[in-house]
């Protein structure tokens, strides 16, 4: 093993986060199902009871932040919750609701009026990759420009990507930039009838042959909606890039969550790799769901040889089924450890807090303010 391995990553603690009052915007990022939600969510009452306007945008369809704090619904509006000694808001991101937002904001009436109703518009804003990444980003820029709040928590999607939450602007960007979206709106863009006969003659050559696969109705709808829409690119470009800079900017902390898991720790490494390149501020990573035990002093080797002991002597069924329960457990808590010592090893400097794996999901207020004191470092090797 080598010495990096052997030795401890810096410890992390929420608290120095939070307490700063230049700390203004909280990413919770890594790939699915790691306890990103859970994390944004204790952080967010962590933050409210120590003082801090908060704001928690969750991404997550399966709304467990609702449950956990007392809320029987989230929407695209915040919401205040109770039983919180501070500001505390949650919300949960509605990826077309902020759409057609961002369309009547910036679009005039009658014109958003023909983009919402827009066949292939009401697709777009539902289903195309990479959507849901861009609309969180819009959301934060929208909370940040509000003021109403000195703190945002963010909770990213659960792309199968962590990566994929930086990417959605530029993909976005292609979309808007591409060469189909850029021939559809040719026709509107040509100036003077000699440039109009030019552009629908090949336009009609074009057409034709796009129909046959496409469809004509869709065809259409298309080519209404890029007219339309033709306005508004530029904005979504502009707002794209303006919170991609404040993303990078002081004031805001990346925190990365992973689970004591192969893929989960390479993707949390790609992704810390990924914020370096970009110059964006890492305040630490977390690592979820980690298996301890208050008898970590009786190894798996112990506990095993002990139960086939008393398996031979047909003493004890219970005592020696426990054993092997614990001896699972011992090898379960040493593969993670490798794991972690592996990931410790190719990033030495990464400050880390861990959370202990639970009997069951957190599903209160209670169980929230139990992780954010593991993440402050309040509780020390607690039981799983």
């Amino acid at each position: 093993m080598s010495a990096a391995a052997e030795k401890d990553p810096p410890a992390f603690c929420i608290d120095d986060l939070i307490d700063d009052p230049e700390t203004k915007i909280i990413v919770c990022c890594g790939s699915g199902g790691v306890g990103k939600t859970t994390t944004a969510a204790a952080v967010g009452v962590r933050a409210a009871e120590r003082g801090r306007d908060v704001v928690v945008l969750t991404v997550d369809p399966a709304r467990r932040l609702a449950q956990a704090l007392g809320l029987t619904e989230l929407d695209n509006t915040p919401r205040l919750v109770d039983d919180v000694d501070g500001e505390l808001y949650a919300m949960m991101l509605d990826m077309k609701r902020t759409f057609d937002e961002i369309v009547e904001a910036h679009a005039e009436p009658e014109r958003a009026r023909q983009i919402l109703a827009n066949p292939f518009y009401q697709s777009l804003s539902s289903s195309l990759s990479g959507t849901q990444e861009y609309m969180a980003m819009e959301k934060l820029g929208q909370l940040h420009r509000s003021g109403d709040w000195d703190l945002i928590v963010v909770d990213t999607p659960p792309s199968r990507s962590a990566l994929d939450f930086l990417d959605a602007p530029e993909r976005m960007g292609r979309f808007l930039d591409g060469r189909l979206i850029k021939i559809l709106m040719a026709p509107a863009k040509a100036g003077g009838r000699f440039g109009m006969k030019v552009v629908t003659a090949g336009f009609g050559m074009f057409t034709s042959a796009i129909t046959k696969v496409l469809g004509g109705q869709l065809l259409k709808d298309v080519q209404t909606f890029v007219l339309a829409f033709d306005t508004m690119f530029g904005g979504f470009r502009e707002r794209a890039e303006q919170t991609y800079r404040l993303l990078q900017a002081p004031g805001t902390a990346f925190l990365v969550v992973a689970a004591p898991e192969p893929d989960a720790l390479r993707e949390a490494s790609y992704f810390i790799e990924r914020l370096a390149e970009e110059q964006m501020p890492l305040a630490g990573m977390v690592v979820n769901r980690v298996h301890r035990s208050d008898a970590s002093e009786l190894s798996a080797v112990r506990s095993q040889a002990a139960a086939e002991t008393l398996d031979d002597r047909g003493a004890h069924p219970l005592t020696a089924a426990l054993l092997r329960l614990h001896a699972e457990r011992m090898q379960v808590t040493a593969r993670e450890t490798r794991l972690c010592e592996s990931f410790t090893s190719s990033h030495p400097t990464v400050p880390r807090a861990t959370v202990a794996a639970m009997a069951e999901d957190v599903h209160d207020l209670e169980g929230l303010r139990c992780i954010a004191s593991e993440l402050a470092g309040e509780l020390e090797e607690p039981a799983a």
